[in-house]
């Protein structure tokens, strides 16, 4: 293939790989530029493989064939080539971009040692290095300080736990996974960790990371209570990583502005997954990353029908116990606004909650913890956007498999 019609995607992530796959198969090969030295990976189960529960080969994406292992470092549109830190050049007819997203480093004092390095002890938990990073300094008894209680803070601190570590996990917000989850979901996570020895601070700021010879010592919280930490994972969320397309002039607002084709401002350069922002949203999800790669796919092998509409994501959690798994999932709005009819149902023994929204007969959202044989059924319900044919056979999807 010639290079004024070579697709090249930055990024091999799962959009990336995903992408590059699909226009395999559609035989539109692409070259895949990836800076990681691992294979290919499924960062979604990065916290089994923190838990001891995967080996890293485990949770491999299948590489497509052109896959080139180098960090791009600038983008010329003109010329239409990409600069890399290895000193290539990488010319290209179309170009995606599949970036993904960095994490969020708090603005803590003592975050850094004077060459801007985290200090020994101190992780972001994002790669698989930063996974590798952490399963070789977890021990048993281990102290752990997990900064922020979102999804993968949540995730992390279970994993820790897993690994024998005393987790303490400290979170700004008044609950846990606020974004996600409504109150009544959220105690029944708290407790579901707290029952695994975790300890969880809600409404709690931290302020300062303590350090004696460069290795971390304590966490301050805003109160000036101290916390004695061997490790501290930071999961204060994600941003999207726009550096090469803002350094190219690319529209750049939360995310790399795109249209349904996936295009940025750029018609030969594209994006898709956590960098890409659609019609106002980052969805910093898998669901949307790989929907966005399989349109891409269609459109860039020839379909000229092929569009992105943007995607009705539902967040999904399993915890994996030495007992039982702790199941999760909850997808669109699940506070209501006044007038919506709410249905729940709620088994304090079993540790079991289910919650739909409905508003002008349509399900507009809900969340379920634990046994979620009936999260198929509300999800195609919510999907289809279909009015409901009445409240009896809501209450029969809460209380059944609803055949999923």
């Amino acid at each position: 293939m010639t290079s004024n019609t070579r697709v090249v995607v930055i990024g091999a992530g799962l959009a990336g790989v995903r992408l590059a796959r699909r226009l395999g198969e559609l035989g539109t090969p692409a070259l895949l530029v990836g800076e990681e030295e691992h294979r290919p990976y499924n960062r979604v189960l990065l916290a089994e493989v923190l838990a001891g529960r995967y080996a890293p080969e485990v949770i491999a994406l299948p590489a497509p064939a052109g896959l080139v292992r180098t960090r791009v470092t600038g983008i010329d549109r003109a010329a239409r080539r990409l600069r890399c830190a290895d000193g290539s050049l990488i010319a290209y007819g179309t170009l995606v971009l599949a970036t993904g997203s960095n994490p969020v480093l708090p603005p803590l004092r003592g975050l850094f040692t004077p060459d801007r390095r985290l200090p020994e002890g101190v992780h972001a938990f994002r790669t698989m290095d930063d996974c590798l990073g952490l399963s070789k300094a977890v021990r048993p008894g281990a102290r752990a300080v997990v900064v922020g209680g979102g999804l993968l803070g949540v995730s992390a601190a279970r994993a820790l736990a897993a690994r024998g570590a005393q987790v303490v996990l400290a979170q700004q917000a008044e609950r846990l996974m606020e974004r996600q989850l409504d109150p009544n979901a959220s105690r029944l996570v708290l407790r579901h960790l707290r029952d695994l020895g975790v300890e969880v601070h809600t409404e709690c700021r931290v302020r300062d990371v303590r350090c004696v010879g460069g290795a971390v010592r304590s966490v301050e919280l805003a109160d000036g209570y101290a916390l004695d930490a061997d490790l501290v994972v930071l999961s204060c969320g994600v941003h999207p990583r726009t550096g090469l397309a803002e350094q190219a002039g690319l529209a750049v607002r939360k995310g790399v502005v795109v249209d349904d084709e996936l295009r940025t401002s750029d018609p030969h350069i594209h994006a898709i997954g956590d960098c890409a922002q659609h019609d106002g949203t980052v969805y910093g999800l898998a669901a949307p990353a790989l929907e966005q790669a399989e349109a891409l796919a269609a459109l860039l092998a020839g379909d000229p029908a092929a569009r992105y509409s943007g995607t009705r994501s539902l967040t999904r959690l399993t915890l994996t116990g030495p007992d039982s798994p702790f199941d999760l999932a909850a997808f669109g709005e699940t506070e209501p606004l006044p007038g919506d009819d709410v249905v729940q149902l709620a088994d304090a023994t079993r540790g079991t909650y289910r919650k739909v929204v409905v508003r002008d007969d349509r399900l507009v959202g809900g969340v379920l913890v634990g046994e979620l044989g009936t999260v198929g059924a509300l999800a195609r319900a919510w999907e289809g956007a279909e009015p409901l044919p009445g409240e009896g056979p809501l209450l029969h999807l809460l209380t059944n498999d609803g055949g999923s």
